[in-house]
């Protein structure tokens, strides 16, 4: 049971049913995941929800090294529910599942892609470090300008934020499903 309970219309303030419509009419097309909670607090919903349509759907980054910085992101917080949402997000965008599952076992993946290899070594160091050596820096700006660095770190940043909301909130996963990760 999550310790954010999903709200009904009627039990919403006037703020939290505006909200809920704003997000259900843009593209993620309903509450869900860790809106659930995020609208118990409808103004950082709101903002919430535009900062994550922002990265998610107009990132400079195409969908598999999106995907891949999330699954970084959901193992290094061993978030159950975003790992288990992006996980086929990934795989439909067609990141590799030698390279999914590498990660998920907390390991580096082998025989990534050049732009892949980048993507994971500059999500790895930014949860780690809290921020890119001179040499990531460098190659990620050489690829995919400033706008693409900050587009990368702000999605390491948003989607930890995420799994700390999700896993706080202990959103149980889809259709009763066990957790895919294990504990590293």
């Amino acid at each position: 049971m999550t310790r954010f309970p999903r709200l009904t219309p009627e039990a919403m303030s006037a703020e939290q049913r505006a909200v809920a419509a704003e997000i259900s009419a843009g593209p993620r097309g309903e509450v869900r995941g860790p809106f659930i909670a995020l609208l118990h607090n409808a103004g950082l919903a709101r903002r919430v929800q535009a900062l994550g349509e922002q990265l998610r759907w107009s990132n400079k980054l195409p969908a598999p090294l999106l995907e891949l910085a999330v699954l970084v992101t959901a193992r290094r917080w061993t978030c159950q529910y975003e790992w288990t949402m992006h996980e086929k997000l990934a795989r439909k965008a067609g990141l590799e599942p030698r390279t999914i599952d590498a990660v998920s076992q907390g390991k580096e993946p082998q025989g990534m892609s050049a732009d892949e290899t980048l993507v994971y070594r500059a999500s790895t160091q930014a949860h780690e470090a809290g921020r890119l050596d001179d040499e990531t820096f460098a190659a990620l700006r050489a690829r995919f300008g400033l706008d693409g660095v900050l587009d990368l770190l702000w999605l390491n940043g948003y989607y930890s934020a995420m799994a700390m909301v999700l896993n706080t909130a202990g959103m149980p996963l889809p259709d009763g499903a066990a957790p895919p990760l294990k504990p590293l």
